[in-house]
């Protein structure tokens, strides 16, 4: 009884192995294939014009909306693709996305995706017994960002979305909702840059929004944040773990008659932020973002240092609250 038990053990285990070993040849192949595309795309020896780089796209996302879809396709790390595209897992692991930009010829930028999404279904079989299946959702990136009219108050979905390449997800949850806090960059054109805080939510369908009012600004409350500055500059716009913060480059015009002109704002050597409190975005200015214990160590305390009179970390304040009036105003 026993060795019969050993036997079936070993040939469990062994057909879990093969079933395995075959994901991960598929997966290769898979990615290989990929990578001779993106070479094609990005790495030709002569200069293609917009129309080839597009068919040449094209083929690459009908690649990748194919893989997508099959079961097993989420364990796929596309590893070799990550020096020609963003790929980011979300910090609880039930989603990633795959996007890249296509250079054209006049400097511009257009932009392809995908957000994966897993989750379990959980099927009855018989009156006691249950099965879990792991489901895959695919949702292609369509780049709208011409036909989005006052993109920072803008809640659009993946077939309206504001094209960017996204470098960072920031997982905040409430009570009653999760965000994930995008940090991006956009080529824009020859003139200038973009760098963008977006935010992505998931409908009670799991569908995907873009845009969510948690940003909390001077008398402003933007769906996402948007900097625009000149392309002959750099703009630093990070998460920092250890403030739990996002801090980026202050921008200004390069001289006061510029203001207003975009293309003409460089970072001014000063940085702000944001912290997340109270469900919201909190925005901060003028922070020391250079040393590693400055004035920002103020606004950030260990929350679980009882220590502190009270727990001070991420001390972004409302930056629209009203003081309260003293008895002798």
């Amino acid at each position: 009884m026993k060795k019969a038990a050993c036997i079936l053990l070993i040939t469990i285990s062994n057909c879990i192995y093969a079933q395995d070993a075959l994901i991960q040849e598929k997966a290769a192949f898979a990615q290989h294939k990929l990578m001779m595309i993106c070479q094609r795309l990005y790495h030709s020896k002569t200069n293609l014009s917009d129309i080839e780089k597009q068919k040449i796209n094209s083929e690459l996302v009908n690649q990748f909306e194919e893989l997508l879809n099959e079961p097993n396709s989420f364990n796929y790390s596309f590893d070799s693709l990550k020096t020609e595209m963003a790929i980011l897992t979300s910090p609880d692991n039930t989603f990633r996305i795959i996007n890249w930009n296509v250079p054209m010829n006049d400097e511009t930028q257009e932009y392809f995706g995908f957000i994966q999404e897993k989750y379990t279904q959980i099927i009855k079989k018989g009156l006691f017994k249950k099965e879990k299946s792991e489901i895959m959702q695919v949702y292609p990136l369509i780049d709208k960002s011409s036909e989005i009219k006052n993109p920072d108050n803008a809640v659009t979905d993946n077939k309206k979305w504001l094209g960017a390449l996204y470098n960072k997800i920031i997982l905040k949850k409430t009570k009653s909702k999760t965000y994930y806090t995008l940090l991006a960059w956009d080529g824009n054109d020859k003139f200038s840059r973009k760098k963008i805080i977006d935010v992505l939510t998931f409908d009670e369908n799991g569908s995907p929004r873009f845009g969510a009012a948690i940003f909390n600004m001077k008398k402003k409350f933007p769906k996402r944040v948007i900097f625009e500055y000149s392309a002959t500059c750099n703009m630093s716009l990070k998460y920092s773990n250890k403030k739990d913060s996002i801090i980026f480059d202050h921008l200004s015009p390069t001289s006061p008659q510029l203001e207003g002109q975009f293309q003409y704002y460089c970072s001014d050597m000063s940085y702000d932020g944001f912290g997340f409190k109270k469900g919201k975005w909190n925005y901060g200015e003028d922070l020391n973002a250079t040393n590693e214990k400055d004035e920002k160590d103020k606004l950030y305390h260990d929350p679980h240092d009882r220590s502190q009179s009270k727990d001070q970390s991420n001390q972004y304040k409302d930056p629209n609250k009203k003081k309260k009036k003293g008895k002798g105003n």
